[in-house]
């Protein structure tokens, strides 16, 4: 079978393995669409375990079962969820399932990048889904985006009224505008590049401000002289870090959903005094995923017009290329380069 071997992100190669073989308790999937996120072009994060299989956004058809598996068969349509935690650890006791070290180690063989996908029986009891019919493959590659949001939000205790500013307006911080925007917040949303300020209005967001412009005096011109009572950090640069620790307003909070290379350093006087929680977001747990699936499912989050890019599995590096550059397009998308029959 064909996957997509990481070196870098210009150097991502197409190479021949042999098809994963199941257990009894495992399945076997054949990848229909599998999402590329913005972790997986950040090359700082990634390169450190190159070469590897990347792909966790993955949604396809079961084309072998295992003889101990209930509940599944071949033919069903499903997302895979890369991370489960185990149920029975101290933090998985305590509900803080994200903090789980089976979630954190754990995955499917050898990525979503790759024509056929095994599934650890973990992985298959607790992050295996079936797709509702409304939701096509390319759907259900945003359902892992989405939970993460979706978790993210709930650290946060986002409420009617509030405003959250949103820095970055790539894929993360739109699903944000759209969540933020089904609990009645105002939302500002910026980014530096116009494509994507325009798309985070179409989304929802009330205003949408170029970062490069962006002040704390713009911030209470438009908001009745106050500053953010959430900010959400979709973006890695110093710059989007500066922007939230200073926008932040007095019992606010600042979620880092995603983070710069270098350590953050924080204003702890000014935070002490004001009360100010900083937090941050790791992935989703079961739960959230199966939020995101109702939500998309019921149309109260639009994802399939956040896809603008497809790109065949032998044209990887394109994709990730169209990721990287962070211009004309929010999610890429990898689907197969055709279909073919596995050979026993």
């Amino acid at each position: 079978m064909k996957v997509a071997v990481y070196y870098n992100n210009n150097d991502i190669r197409i190479e021949d393995r042999p098809m994963p073989s199941i257990s009894n308790n495992e399945i076997l999937v054949k990848m229909k669409a599998c999402g590329i996120c913005g972790t997986d072009v950040m090359e700082w994060y990634r390169i450190k375990k190159s070469p590897r299989i990347l792909g966790h956004e993955a949604a396809g058809e079961i084309v072998e079962i295992g003889s101990n598996v209930e509940g599944f068969k071949t033919g069903d349509r499903v997302f895979v969820s890369h991370h489960v935690p185990c149920y029975k650890c101290h933090h998985c006791i305590q509900g803080n399932y994200t903090a789980c070290e089976s979630l954190h180690t754990g995955n499917y063989y050898p990525g979503g990048f790759a024509e056929y996908i095994r599934v650890p029986e973990e992985n298959l009891r607790y992050g295996t889904f079936l797709l509702p019919g409304s939701l096509t493959y390319e759907d259900a590659a945003m359902i892992e985006p989405l939970a993460c949001a979706i978790a993210g939000k709930n650290q946060i205790g986002v409420q009617k009224g509030q405003t959250v500013l949103i820095i970055g307006s790539g894929i993360s911080g739109i699903l944000h505008v759209q969540l933020a925007k089904l609990k009645g917040m105002k939302i500002i949303a910026t980014d530096i590049n116009d494509y994507r300020m325009n798309k985070a209005m179409e989304f929802g967001a009330d205003r949408s401000i170029d970062a490069r412009e962006y002040s704390v005096d713009i911030l209470r011109k438009i908001n009745d002289d106050r500053l953010a009572d959430r900010v959400i950090v979709c973006a890695a640069s110093k710059q989007a870090v500066d922007n939230a620790l200073s926008s932040v307003n007095r019992k606010g909070t600042v979620l880092f959903f995603a983070i710069p290379q270098n350590d953050i350093s924080i204003p702890s006087l000014r935070f002490w005094r004001d009360e100010i929680t900083v937090t941050f977001s790791y992935g989703a747990a079961p739960d959230d995923l199966k939020q995101a699936i109702n939500l998309i499912d019921s149309g109260m989050i639009n994802v399939r017009e956040m896809i603008t890019h497809r790109v065949p599995l032998s044209s990887i590096t394109q994709g990730f290329k169209l990721v990287a550059e962070a211009k004309n397009s929010l999610k890429v998308v990898v689907v197969p380069d055709n279909d073919i029959t596995i050979d026993k």
